[in-house]
């Protein structure tokens, strides 16, 4: 090896290693946002921000949509932080990748700890879908063509919505429009085991009540599961679990493990300069065109 080639590829890795941590334990630093967001472009994109979907400061939300669209599959992102930190204006770089695939991609914010503990982060989950189906085409999105998408904690959030048909129509939402659910790195199968934790999910509620993988039935949307093996954070049994749960009820599933990744590897490769280190945004992308191509 030259010392060129040598000096490349420890540049490579100086880089590159922020980002290899973007997210570990459910956040990062801003510096590590602005790694992940720098090279975003938005060209052929239009982006339209901070639309109010409730009330609160924190139930607003972002679309990504790409130019011209019309009729295109809608993709709901929610972002991670233990319930308790996030925003979407950090996640940009997902938004960006989503809607230069050819997807509208709505990123909402949601309530956190201390504010409000469950279910009423799930609520604001479940408004937000509400509202893409009522106003998708303003965007050039089909409202009757939706993925629901999380990581870490947004996982959770997603699968539960996606899979509990009476929450999310409680609120207004139609769960027959949801044609698929990617969890990347998600908590299906939480146990609360810290004090945060515990005060996030309080009685009188249970983990029969909190937990996405105990509403998982034959009526399920097709699944797409990704997750690190080296996962510290949420264990890849989790899953597991859930893979092995809709098999049960014979519901599409896809479960795709990546040794040597953590946390943060099935997120971070939506940003430019980490789409190395896992192939998350190819199949995610396969996955969603799948199960929304017109029937």
């Amino acid at each position: 090896m030259s010392s060129n080639d040598h000096s490349s590829r420890v540049s490579r890795r100086a880089a590159l290693g922020p980002l290899a941590l973007l997210l570990l334990a459910g956040g990062c630093s801003s510096s590590e946002f602005l790694l992940a967001n720098a090279p975003t472009a938005f060209e052929g994109v239009d982006r339209h921000l901070d639309l109010p979907y409730g009330q609160d400061p924190r139930q607003h939300l972002d679309v990504y949509s790409p130019r011209q669209a019309v009729n295109r599959p809608v993709v709901i992102f929610w972002y991670g932080g233990s319930w308790t930190k996030g925003s979407k204006s950090h996640y940009r770089f997902v938004g960006t990748t989503l809607a230069e695939r050819g997807f509208v991609a709505v990123l909402p914010d949601y309530r956190l700890f201390p504010q409000v503990a469950f279910p009423l982060f799930d609520e604001d989950g479940a408004r937000a879908v509400a509202w893409v189906q009522q106003h998708a085409q303003e965007f050039g999105g089909d409202p009757r063509r939706i993925v629901l998408m999380g990581h870490s904690a947004g996982g959770h959030t997603a699968a539960f919505l996606a899979l509990n048909h009476a929450f999310l129509s409680k609120f207004g939402a139609d769960p027959q429009s949801i044609r698929g659910l990617v969890g990347l790195s998600g908590t299906y199968v939480l146990v609360p085991d810290t004090d945060t934790l515990r005060a996030t999910f309080p009685p009188p509620y249970t983990e029969k009540d909190w937990q996405p993988i105990r509403f998982v039935d034959a009526h399920a949307p097709p699944t797409l599961l990704l997750h690190g093996l080296d996962d510290m954070e949420v264990l890849p049994q989790e899953a597991i679990d859930m893979r092995d749960a809709l098999l049960r009820d014979h519901v599409r599933v896809e479960l795709h493990l990546y040794p040597h990744r953590g946390h943060g590897d099935t997120v971070a490769p939506f940003a430019i300069l980490a789409r190395w280190r896992t192939p998350v945004v190819e199949e995610t992308v396969k996955f969603i065109d799948s199960v929304t191509r017109d029937e």
